[in-house]
């Protein structure tokens, strides 16, 4: 590949990522009908583009994907509550190639918004966890996310704009299948916000550096807080993604990606290793001590928590394909995934350790070439000082329910291809430990949840 024609393939990777597309989607580009495959329009009457309008387009380098993604999930026993929701997100992509357009050597202009709608939340309202259980979860609204401007300089991309880390940072390839793939818990719970991660985005840059082979280098940095102070979910507080802001303390990450045998042709297993990091300059509120020392679930405690300057973590990611099928592709066969991560400094930190994995079996099941199926677990341990809190209050008499100590998720899923473009995949997650207590006050029951996810993409 050419770094001529590197702008679009990096965006689609990774905005197809972030999407929950398979990995093999994430590595094709616009056919000469300016179509990202596998899409439905290929099953459709002139490619679902009658006037032509799409291929146009194309031709001056601009091309659209629509995506709809539909959950209909019931929470069967145990959380907070039973019952069942459905909850949807439309969003739409724009990519232009501002060389074609323009005559901006090696420039690309991307942009995505979102339509998101639910009858409830199957993790907040009713199983009442913190692990993901189906990643489009958000509030109802029309949102802007990513909106950036690339350009490739030699082996060299930088990128400006509006960004979500969770685009290129900090993901497995293989786990975008399960419905629970999303931004690690550990990110979600310890950054201001929940960090730049859907369904919020925040004003950054990127430069991402291309070795001579199967390795990369990233490094960001972001406006620290997405949404800035806020009561509520954070989403609600920059509720169509248009706050842009700019004066918070910086977030910033790296990650070194390696590679082997994933190029067309190549035959061994196929691995993918990240190694990545994280900072952030902002206060963290102390999770057990107020700001005179004293234990904060006690009676005479100011309230008031103790506050620390920064906080980071380390992580590592792995993709390890186990069985390649003769003459398959590096996403074909049996692989397992993993992710990890620590963030060491307790005493700020609401989960100290995260780990997440699974495996998943592609093209395996007989006459439907084009199925994947697999399991996948997250498991996160929460702080030192949040079990240290929980005993200080029930020591005190404020709390009636176990200490926090963890959260488990086990999902099981089947993702059947109707037509090129067009996915239905049933799921069963069960939840141990949801960490919010029941209406009762008690710790809520270990939750079974089951239900099935339609995916369009046209």
């Amino acid at each position: 590949m050419t770094f001529r024609e590197r702008p679009i393939h990096f965006a689609l990777l990774a905005t197809l990522a972030v999407t929950g597309a398979a990995p093999s989607l994430a590595q094709n580009a616009p056919s000469a009908m300016g179509i990202t495959e596998p899409s439905i329009a290929t099953s459709l009457p002139h490619n679902g583009d009658p006037t032509g309008l799409r291929k146009r387009l194309y031709d001056y380098g601009v091309s659209y994907n629509v995506i709809y993604t539909n959950d209909v999930l019931s929470n069967l026993s145990g959380g907070i509550q039973r019952g069942t929701i459905d909850q949807g997100k439309f969003e739409g992509q724009l990519l232009v190639n501002l060389e074609k357009l323009a005559g901006w050597k090696d420039t690309t202009f991307y942009a995505n918004a979102f339509g998101i709608y639910n009858t409830g939340r199957i993790r907040r309202d009713y199983v009442g966890g913190m692990n993901t259980i189906a990643a489009i979860e958000a509030t109802p609204t029309v949102r802007l996310s990513e909106l950036w401007i690339e350009r490739w300089i030699g082996p060299v991309s930088f990128r400006i704009g509006q960004l979500a880390a969770d685009a290129e940072f900090f993901y497995s390839d293989l786990s975008q299948i399960f419905l629970q793939s999303d931004w690690p818990t550990i990110g979600a719970v310890n950054l201001p916000s929940g960090g730049p991660a859907y369904p919020l985005s925040a004003l950054g840059a990127r430069i991402k550096y291309e070795f001579p082979k199967d390795a990369s280098l990233l490094l960001a940095i972001f406006n620290g807080d997405p949404a800035g102070p806020c009561l509520d979910d954070p989403d609600t507080c920059n509720l169509y993604g248009v706050n842009f802001r700019l004066q918070d303390p910086a977030f910033m990450l790296g990650e070194l990606q390696f590679r082997r045998n994933r190029g067309k042709g190549e035959s061994g297993l196929a691995t993918t290793l990240k190694i990545g990091g994280w900072s952030h300059l902002g206060q963290f509120a102390d999770k057990r001590f107020d700001n005179t020392g004293m234990l904060l679930a006690s009676p005479t405690s100011t309230g008031v928590p103790l506050m620390h300057r920064g906080d980071y973590g380390i992580y590592a990611v792995i993709d390890q394909q186990i069985y390649r099928p003769q003459g398959g592709s590096a996403d074909s066969g049996i692989a397992v995934f993993s992710r990890g991560s620590i963030s060491p400094q307790a005493d700020r930190n609401l989960v100290n350790f995260y780990i997440d994995g699974g495996i998943v079996f592609a093209g395996l099941v007989p006459k439907r070439p084009n199925d994947t199926f697999g399991a996948s677990a997250i498991f996160a341990r929460f702080s030192d000082s949040i079990r240290g809190f929980d005993q200080d209050r029930i020591n005190f008499g404020t709390l009636f329910t176990p200490a926090r100590d963890y959260e488990f998720n086990l999902e099981l899923t089947y993702v059947a291809q109707i037509v090129p473009g067009w996915t239905v995949q049933p799921v069963y997650t069960s939840i141990w430990h949801p960490s919010q207590p029941s209406q009762i006050g008690i710790r809520s029951p270990d939750a079974q949840v089951a239900g099935i996810r339609s995916v369009i993409r046209y």
